[in-house]
């Protein structure tokens, strides 16, 4: 007698089998995507770039620090 009979049978191992590895692929992607630096700037550092660009003016900076940092 199979230890799975009165549980489903093939179909119950197929679905345990298949929740193993989903398990697995969830983790992998977890441990992958969790190890890539974030490309997330500030505002600040932004508007440094933008400056150091010369697409705003000094007055520009000083205003926009000003709003950013009150």
């Amino acid at each position: 007698m199979h230890w799975m009979d009165g549980f489903g049978g093939g179909w119950m191992m197929i679905l345990w089998w298949g929740i193993i590895i989903a398990a697995i692929i969830v983790i992998i992607k977890f441990f992958v995507s969790s190890g890539r630096p974030q490309n997330q700037k500030s505002a600040m550092d932004i508007l440094k770039e933008r400056y150091a660009r010369g697409e705003i003016s000094k007055e520009e900076f000083e205003e926009k620090k000003k709003d950013l940092l009150s």
